[in-house]
């Protein structure tokens, strides 16, 4: 077993740990009850399955590599497909609040793992003359760009976490969206410390995923403040 695949487990039995005790605590659910809803959690998964092999495998594949995966591409696709399923069910509001927290915990947690992979798992920075760059294996200092995103993550979830305990309306009623727009706003940061090939000027594929998820993030706050005001 890699040092990959243990930090992945460890990362997504903390992310589940963290989640049932938001539940217990602060009752982050949806509008409707997801226990009783077993194909939202099936389009979920299957979504992000799809999602993250497809945009994984078009960076490595441009790179001249073979198949990938990607977190970014994952979450787009587990998005497209909750979305849906809610409009095949004629349900509205969002279902997201309660994955949050053990989303941001399982990315802070799993880009650990991507960090100490060395140069095989393709995830590493460009070269820099920082005193905290990284040597890979090559002997080439680089960014660090998985520890960035993992300290960004953690940034996230602190506030998250102490925002629910203060009863923020701004964190129950946009937490999910929030979510999305912060982790594609600091993924498009550290996309230009990355080496993958670009396909518009400075820009790779992940940077198109980012805006989406920004996009995506935007609208869902915009919308549902829309509504709040109306209530």
């Amino acid at each position: 077993m890699t040092i990959h695949t243990l930090f992945d487990l460890a990362a997504w039995g903390m992310a589940a740990l963290i989640g049932y005790a938001v539940r217990r605590r602060w009752d982050a659910g949806s509008g409707f009850n997801l226990a009783g809803r077993p194909w939202y959690f099936a389009a979920a998964a299957l979504g992000a399955l799809v999602g993250a092999l497809l945009l994984g495998s078009a960076n490595t594949v441009l790179a001249g590599m073979g198949e990938g995966k990607s977190v970014l591409g994952g979450l787009l696709g587990g998005i497209v497909a909750v979305e849906a399923y809610k409009r095949l069910n004629r349900l509205s509001g969002s279902t997201g609040l309660g994955f949050v927290a053990p989303m941001a915990a399982g990315i802070a947690i799993g880009r650990v793992g991507c960090l100490l992979s060395g140069l095989d798992d393709y995830t590493y920075g460009t070269p820099t003359a920082l005193p905290w760059g990284w040597d890979f294996g090559d002997g080439v200092p680089r960014h660090p760009v998985q520890a960035y995103e993992s300290v960004a993550m953690l940034a996230f979830l602190g506030w998250f976490l102490h925002a629910l305990a203060g009863g923020s309306g701004v964190a129950r009623r946009h937490g999910f969206a929030l979510f999305v727009l912060w982790y594609g706003g600091q993924r498009f940061a550290w996309e230009f410390l990355k080496p993958y090939p670009t396909v518009a000027g400075p820009f790779n594929l992940f940077h198109f995923g980012c805006l989406a998820l920004m996009a995506y993030g935007l609208g869902a706050v915009l919308l549902r403040e829309k509504i709040h005001a109306r209530a």
